[in-house]
């Protein structure tokens, strides 16, 4: 799969707005709000197990495989990682 014009996955907006979910943090369990190349970056940056449980919402869908995705569960954020800017 390729992001793009050309493409049928247009590139995600970056900064739109994404909360990373059941995610334990400082004793509990926080969502964090924040931007999309932001919540994947703390994804990638997760230990494995923590990585399986996570869930990604997003504030606008963005085009997967020619389907609209508002929310990527556990290694299903991979989708994104990998397409993820430097």
């Amino acid at each position: 799969m390729t992001w793009g014009p050309k493409a049928q996955n247009p590139a995600p907006d970056w900064t739109m707005s994404a909360a990373l979910a059941s995610v334990p943090r400082g004793g509990g369990e926080l969502t964090e709000v924040t931007n999309l190349g932001e919540a994947v970056r703390v994804w990638k940056s997760l230990e494995p197990g923590l990585r399986e449980v996570a869930i990604l919402m997003l504030e606008h869908p963005v085009m997967v495989d020619g389907a609209p995705l508002n929310r990527f569960e556990g290694n299903g954020i991979k989708v994104l990682a990998e397409r993820l800017p430097d």
